[in-house]
């Protein structure tokens, strides 16, 4: 797929297509999850961010009566950032707004968030991701929700325990010659069949993408910037370095031969995380404008012709087999984020 193919308007075209196709489903069929659980919060982070783009308030009034139904409250776990992902949305929309019961009940969350000790080890043991960022999922899940916190409070507390908790996590799970994350500490000893230690896709996609989106509500002064910066850039040079013939990344980052099928969650992830940093001048387009235009193009090779993304690979922790009729909710998420990412670069650019 050429550069001068891919135009403003087939984005936005195809953008509108996968997320209307997700929200008809949600209509239909229900949600397959609680309306608050991350799987559907990150679905609703990719409409909202679609409707920033587009100025469309259809998906603002959707997301915006999604959150009168929760009574604009977290998930039931209150310290599982799986569980307050959500909140993500309800900053989004409060900063639209402006009504502060839309953040009351999360920024008490936070409150007690920061007056955590935080001091356990992430050993994945006695359910551990219930207090602490023991899994690297939970780097999407909860510093860009307390970094956006910070930004509509104007209190830099979040943001500090955001940025400590991150490191903590960093320390645990980041694999410094690898220059990937392990998804916990129960994959430390574990191999693929041809002997590599098991890297999963959507897993590293979590951390790009969140470490692009803690990045862009981190003043431009805050002291660690430039320590996110710098990891952004060096798993960003790694990831690349993984992306197979199609576009697309597998399952499994380092055994893509025992899960030969295109995945298209993880894939967005990086297609997303790549654009935002070309967008915000991180990194070369000349390297890297190739890698998004190719996996952009194998994003939308995986799309139904009712708007049904496929490919994705079902919830969990490790690398297993997508199909071409395997969806979920999360991977239309990072499909809308890579959009949205993809519009504004073809439009800062004139690649038309």
């Amino acid at each position: 797929m050429h550069a001068q193919h891919i135009k403003k308007e087939d984005v936005v075209k195809t953008m509108r297509q996968v997320a209307d196709w997700q929200v008809n489903d949600w209509d239909v069929n229900q949600a397959q999850t609680p309306k608050w659980d991350w799987t559907n919060a990150t679905g609703y982070i990719g409409i909202l961010e679609m409707g920033d783009l587009l100025q469309d308030n259809k998906y603002h009034s959707y997301l915006y009566n999604i959150g009168e139904e929760l009574k604009w409250d977290t998930g039931p776990n209150r310290f599982y950032a799986d569980d307050y992902c959500i909140a993500q949305t309800f900053i989004g929309l409060y900063l639209k707004k402006k009504e502060k019961r839309m953040i009351n009940k999360f920024i008490a969350l936070a409150d007690s968030i920061v007056k955590m000790p935080h001091t356990e080890s992430l050993e994945w043991k006695n359910e551990i991701n219930h207090r602490e960022w023991a899994w690297c999922d939970a780097l999407f899940m909860g510093p860009p929700t307390l970094a956006k916190l910070s930004i509509a409070t104007g209190n830099k507390k979040y943001l500090a325990v955001a940025d400590k908790l991150w490191w903590k996590t960093y320390d645990y799970l980041y694999d410094k010659e690898e220059h990937l994350y392990f998804r916990d500490g129960s994959n430390f000893t574990k191999r693929e069949r041809n002997g590599k230690e098991v890297f999963w896709s959507r897993g590293n996609g979590w951390v790009m993408a969140g470490l692009s989106r803690v990045i862009t509500d981190m003043p431009l002064n805050y002291p660690s910037r430039h320590r996110y910066v710098s990891l952004y850039k060096e798993m960003a040079e790694k990831i690349v370095s993984l992306q197979q013939a199609d576009g697309s990344w597998h399952t499994s980052l380092l055994d893509p031969a025992s899960y030969p099928l295109k995945e298209t969650s993880g894939t967005a992830f990086y297609t997303y995380a790549l654009l935002w940093g070309l967008n915000n001048g991180i990194l070369d387009k000349s390297k890297y404008w190739p890698v998004v235009m190719k996996s952009w193009g194998v994003l939308v090779s995986a799309i139904h012709p009712n708007g049904m993304l496929g490919y994705v690979q079902p919830i969990g922790w490790q690398p297993e087999p997508a199909t071409p009729k395997s969806t979920a909710v999360f991977g239309v998420g990072a499909f809308l984020l890579a959009g949205a990412e993809l519009y504004k670069y073809i439009d800062k650019n004139n690649v038309n």
